[in-house]
């Protein structure tokens, strides 16, 4: 599931006693991490009697005596294995197929405890890449547990994070505001989770009004450098040749390198034309966002 469906489990159902938060996107998983053990423990102390961080390699065996062993001193056991071999794809076919056809005997004890956890422990897998899907111990964790697979954010699927973003606000975006944040985003080269949530609290408290238009958002991002590049950008779109050079030699009187632009406006000519080969082709609307790495648009 993803990371709005598995906040939205946690919230109403009980929890389970096996999960595996997997995928690029840390933003996700710290947080899915954070309300996972906002419902595990009462305290600070609790926590740190409780939890057991556990990276790396690890053999099954001593993963399931751990599973079994009856906590002391806490009301629970829980384990939080990072970037486990468990899930790993491995390049030895011969091993690969060894494990798929059952004869590991300590994967088996393993997928056994996973089948009928102890009532006291809970063991939480989190692994943010070189997942195999096809592998034995992920199909128990998708069977007993919870997978929650935490994409990595591009432009063009940040709309689901933008929507839940609002919604916790309790905010809404006009048109206008849709097109200029979408047209931001598509100029950056990482997408910062953590920036852009920061940035939406401060506008959040920058304005009372529920609506959010282009020219709040335009002031709450303006010292964003992918903003003036977003606006040369608009500027050749529409093609006003005065107003792009204008932003150009802004852009280059505040220290950004020539190549840097270059490169941005190669890539922008490159995806107004493949916008037109798409078209072309029949796919318009809300499909051409994907293959254009642009926000979808509700």
């Amino acid at each position: 599931m993803k990371f709005g469906e598995f906040m939205a489990s946690l919230q109403k159902g009980q929890l389970k006693h096996v999960y595996l938060l997997a995928g690029e996107e840390h933003y996700y998983i710290d947080k899915a991490l954070s309300r996972l053990f906002a419902k595990l423990f009462t305290s600070a102390q609790e926590q740190q009697a409780s939890l057991q961080k556990l990276t790396g390699t690890m053999d099954m065996d001593d993963l399931v005596g751990l599973i079994e062993t009856a906590p002391f001193f806490a009301p629970r056991n829980v384990l939080l294995l990072q970037d486990s071999n468990l899930f790993k794809q491995k390049q030895d076919d011969g091993e690969q197929k060894k494990v798929d056809t059952g004869k590991d005997k300590k994967l088996e004890r393993l997928l056994a405890v996973l089948a009928d956890m102890p009532e006291f422990s809970y063991l939480i897998f989190v692994q943010n890449n070189n997942l195999d899907k096809r592998r034995k111990i992920y199909k128990a964790v998708e069977k007993y547990g919870v997978v929650m697979e935490a994409e990595a954010i591009r432009a063009w699927n940040i709309n689901d994070w933008l929507q839940d973003k609002l919604q916790a606000l309790n905010k809404t975006m006009d048109t206008a505001a849709i097109s200029y944040f979408s047209g931001v985003v598509s100029t950056m080269k990482t997408i910062s989770l953590e920036y852009l949530d920061r940035e939406f609290d401060k506008l959040a408290l920058f304005s009372k009004d529920r609506l959010i238009t282009r020219e709040l958002l335009e002031k709450v991002f303006a010292g964003l450098p992918e903003v003036s590049a977003f606006a040369l950008l608009d500027a050749i779109s529409e093609r006003k040749a005065k107003k792009s050079l204008q932003l150009l030699r802004r852009q280059l009187n505040d220290g950004t390198y020539f190549a840097s632009i270059l490169a941005l406006l190669t890539r922008h000519v490159r995806q107004l034309w493949q916008a037109q080969v798409l078209q072309q082709q029949g796919i318009r609307g809300k499909a051409l966002a994907k293959p254009l790495e642009l926000l979808q648009r509700n």
